[in-house]
């Protein structure tokens, strides 16, 4: 399933190049402050222990990834994945600073090939990143293909609300959203692109599907902000 419609994976790369120092303040405005929130929603359903081999994919800026390091701990093996040399490159200055640079390692590589074995990963996570991928059913396939065999899957992302009261007010707030890009100094185009793939990402109960048919068990979904997000659970 393509994703990115007319833009090509050069233009999407150069637009992350140009967003990545503002990228986690768009990424509270776009989840309305709850950002954190989701994030701490998601840890309490995937379990990461102490030693586990853990993946974070489209790991932008590296959030979700310090706190994948943090609870695999110096023994564990974890790695933050992204196609974008600017977001990676914030992401390192922020393991330096936490001290955590040699809990984690950075890789530049393509989400839909990705350069690692079969069965390597006891937890692969993604955050806000599968509504930018050319192809999210390649992308599914490749993450369970590296996962072990009992390993986890967890994605937070954008969804499409369905209570009709909470899917005119977010109708509205996207409409006013590539304006923030006047206020943060940034291009309207974009946010007009962060926009749209927030605004048109598939339903949760889609990629719930999408990831039954290549393969995922036990998988669940539960809905964040009333519908406007989604975390995604499943099993190898």
């Amino acid at each position: 399933m393509t994703l990115t419609n007319h833009h090509s994976e050069k233009e999407v790369n150069q637009m992350f190049s140009r967003v990545a120092g503002k990228y986690d303040l768009m990424n509270n405005v776009i989840s309305l402050g709850t950002q954190k929130h989701w994030r701490t929603e998601l840890f309490k359903q995937v379990k990461v222990k102490r030693g586990m081999d853990c993946l974070d994919l489209c790991c932008g800026t590296g959030d979700l990834t310090i706190s994948l390091a943090r609870q695999a701990g110096p023994s564990g093996r974890v790695i933050g994945l992204d196609f974008n040399q600017e977001m990676l490159a914030i992401a390192d200055r922020k393991f330096r600073q936490l001290d955590l640079s040699k809990d984690i390692e950075l890789v530049q590589a393509d989400a839909m090939h990705l350069p690692f074995s079969d069965n390597s990963f006891d937890i692969v996570t993604i955050g806000f990143g599968l509504r930018n991928v050319p192809d999210a059913k390649q992308v599914l396939t490749e993450i369970y293909r590296v996962l072990k065999r009992g390993g986890q899957f967890g994605c937070l992302e954008m969804s499409q609300p369905t209570n009709p009261v909470v899917k005119l007010g977010w109708k509205t707030y996207f409409k006013l959203f590539p304006q923030f890009a006047r206020v943060f100094g940034a291009d309207v185009k974009d946010y007009q692109y962060l926009k749209e793939t927030a605004q048109n990402f598939i339903p949760a109960n889609k990629l719930l599907e999408m990831m039954q048919e290549v393969g995922f068990s036990d998988c669940s979904y539960q809905k964040l902000n009333w519908g406007a997000g989604a975390l995604h659970l499943g099993h190898k």
